[in-house]
């Protein structure tokens, strides 16, 4: 895979180790994208799933699947990830707007309402987006996950954020 040389995902990556929905998938509503490629002990995901959407097949040590077809992007898995892997994207979220959901670990947090910079897995500036919701780290007992939203066609680009 590239991002053994470059350190990031490309989409040829995920498509590859098969960790996207089908675009049929992604037009039926919100839906959880874990992109972790390694072979690490690690489950928080498969646990944190109310629907047992995600698994591991096999030993701990394999990459989680997700069923898509029972995933409803509650994104409750986000938090859990200590790889900050997992991002929940509602590609039709308003008419022409599309909704991300990521992990965020910096400080200060965006506010509900605020304009920041969304950025690619190469942490290039993709849009500014809108800041929708913010849950804070303290509630989820990991990470804090902010939801931002971004012109439809960078529903699947958008993977971090910059604010200030």
């Amino acid at each position: 895979m590239s991002y053994e040389k470059t350190g990031y995902l490309t989409e040829t990556d995920l498509k590859k180790a098969k960790l996207l929905p089908s675009q049929a998938r992604f037009n039926k509503g919100p839906v959880v994208i874990v992109e972790c490629v390694e072979n690490i002990p690690c489950n928080p995901c498969v646990a944190a799933c109310p629907k047992k959407a995600i698994t591991i097949p096999g030993a701990i040590t394999n990459i989680p699947q997700v069923d898509f077809n029972i995933c409803n992007g509650c994104s409750l898995c986000i938090a859990k990830c200590p790889g900050l892997a997992i991002f929940v994207v509602h590609k039709n979220y308003r008419e022409k707007q599309a909704a991300i959901s990521l992990p965020y670990e910096f400080s200060p947090k965006p506010d509900k309402g605020k304009t920041v910079q969304a950025l690619d897995r190469q942490g290039k500036f993709v849009c500014l987006a809108r800041v929708e919701k913010v849950l804070d780290a303290k509630a989820l007992d990991r990470c804090a996950v902010v939801t931002i939203t971004v012109p439809k066609k960078y529903y699947n680009k958008v993977r971090s954020v910059k604010y200030k």
